[in-house]
């Protein structure tokens, strides 16, 4: 099995605006020109022709480029999948201990084998067009995530609590705590996730397991069980979010 534990190396981010129309959308696509080009593809392409639609909210997560990933293993012959997502809101208070946000997973996006889904696990090479296909038909299916009976998944954030530790960067981490909810099914959930600072965006970055069944869904098997998935998943959050008044960017590490 190829895993991360611990925290991935990738990003999050909010901005600052200002008063004036013509201005606000200048200074926007210049400060997303800077934010987390290395790790995000095509972020600085798309960032220069990008139109604000309101000005964020602290908390306030930036869902275009904020992501989330599934590192997903096989049982017997099968085949370990790398699958990447989205959200279709977000917020998150780091700091808080008590209502600290709550984050909502679009399900209909979820999209197995992507170059950078792989990458992100740690999976090595490519999968091709037609088997991304009959995999995500797989997994969005009545069989397995129920798409459209259940369109999203949800993480309702009690509390974003500092834990008091750091990491040899300097980036502190916060114990996320709350209740998930996936497939119908709600379970308590604690996440670790480490922040550093982007651009003035606090880039927050964890992951957690869950099980499959814990959520009444069976893992993929075929061929009386010989090729399949494993029950366990582990899912990343990458992750930027608008700084709040508990805890401002200055006050969080850069990456050097």
């Amino acid at each position: 099995m190829n895993q991360r534990s611990g925290m991935v190396r990738h990003g999050v981010v909010r901005h600052g605006v200002v008063r004036h129309g013509a201005v606000r959308v200048l200074v926007h696509a210049v400060w997303l020109m800077g934010l987390g080009v290395a790790s995000l593809p095509g972020f600085a392409q798309e960032a220069a022709t990008a139109t604000p639609q309101r000005k964020p909210q602290p908390g306030d997560v930036e869902i275009e480029h904020s992501r989330v990933y599934v590192f997903v293993d096989k049982t017997g012959l099968g085949h370990q999948h790398g699958v990447e997502a989205r959200l279709v809101s977000g917020t998150l208070a780091l700091g808080a201990s008590e209502n600290a946000g709550r984050l909502v997973f679009d399900m209909k996006s979820f999209d197995a084998d992507t170059d950078r889904a792989r990458q992100y696990v740690g999976l090595t090479g490519s999968t091709d067009p037609g088997t991304r296909a009959a995999v995500n038909d797989n997994m969005r299916g009545a069989a397995i995530l129920d798409v459209r009976r259940y369109p999203t998944a949800t993480f309702d954030i009690t509390s974003a609590v500092a834990t008091g530790q750091s990491n040899a960067q300097g980036f502190p981490s916060y114990t996320l705590q709350g209740q998930f909810t996936l497939h119908g099914k709600t379970r308590p959930l604690a996440v670790k996730v480490e922040v550093e600072q982007v651009r003035g965006w606090l880039h927050v970055r964890g992951n957690f397991v869950i099980r499959q069944t814990d959520f009444g869904i069976t893992p993929y098997s075929k061929a009386f069980g010989a090729i399949g998935v494993a029950d366990p998943l582990r899912i990343f959050g990458d992750l930027f979010v608008a700084p709040t008044d508990n805890v401002a960017s200055a006050g969080i590490s850069a990456r050097p």
